[in-house]
């Protein structure tokens, strides 16, 4: 399965941040959204960077509550890894694996599509393996 197939289940809404947004409003809204992250979007629109939850711990270990007075892009990863609509989702988890990483923007071309988590990839496996036991199932039936 390729990762535009989750996509496709779970829709492409994106929700996303501007790095001048203060670290306690971008709280809030992660809360709010129930959500680990957020990408974040320059007044172009481009893809600037990711903030999660971690970097946002990182920052109180660092700069204690003044964290909350910083910005977004004080405290966002700037390199980016992205995947593609027609990355494979064990690429991705690969990918998440190696990197460390719980949320992967997907990019077509330069426009960003969607984001995708780990969860998702852990709920298409589920899927999958729940699919193919109720094949081995029917075909142990079967046989009898």
């Amino acid at each position: 399965m390729k990762v535009a197939e989750i996509l496709k289940q779970k829709g492409q809404e994106v929700i996303s941040v501007r790095p001048t947004e203060a670290i306690a409003t971008l709280s809030h809204r992660l809360r709010l959204a129930r959500i680990g992250a957020m990408v974040v979007v320059g007044e172009d629109g481009r893809l600037e960077g990711i903030i999660s939850e971690r970097d946002i711990v990182h920052g109180i270990a660092e700069h204690g509550a003044h964290c909350l007075e910083l910005t977004v892009a004080d405290l966002m990863t700037r390199r980016v890894v992205t995947c593609t609509p027609e990355d494979s989702i064990s690429r991705i988890a690969t990918i998440m694996t190696e990197n460390r990483i719980r949320h992967l923007p997907v990019v077509d071309g330069a426009k960003l599509i969607g984001v995708v988590s780990v969860g998702d990839v852990v709920k298409n496996r589920m899927e999958e393996m729940s699919l193919e036991a109720n094949v081995l199932r029917d075909i142990a039936i079967a046989g009898h």
